[in-house]
């Protein structure tokens, strides 16, 4: 069986996003090293927008699929279980998991229920 989640290695670190006008970035940036500094935290500072990722940017591919079995993993449910809970077939979950069987809104609305979420994240 898949891990569905993994211990994080950067769990010591927090990122902190800020927005400013444009023109007061150099500013910004100055008086926050300044500030970091006298306070002794560690930082870094990225120089540009190369770094950032919108989520679609970082998971291209995330379909509803994706969220049905990261929503069931959550909820430490196989894929047996789930079908029972909401009345279908094994291979129905698995289908809708995979891709090859799409879910519409009466579907949604029973997943979402079954696994203690809102029905939208799966249209």
């Amino acid at each position: 069986m898949q891990e569905h989640m993994r211990e994080s290695t950067t769990a010591e670190f927090a990122d902190v996003c800020i927005r400013v006008p444009a023109t007061e970035v150099d500013r910004v940036k100055s008086a926050l090293s300044k500030f970091l500094e006298l306070a002794g935290v560690k930082y870094s500072i990225a120089d540009d927008d190369e770094d950032l990722l919108t989520w679609e940017e970082a998971f291209p591919k995330i379909g509803p699929g994706d969220i049905l079995q990261g929503a069931r993993g959550r909820e430490g449910l196989t894929q047996t279980k789930l079908a029972e809970r909401i009345g279908v077939k094994p291979h129905h979950i698995s289908e809708m998991e995979n891709g090859k069987r799409s879910i519409g809104k009466d579907m949604a609305r029973r997943l979402a229920k079954a696994l203690n979420t809102g029905y939208k994240v799966f249209l």
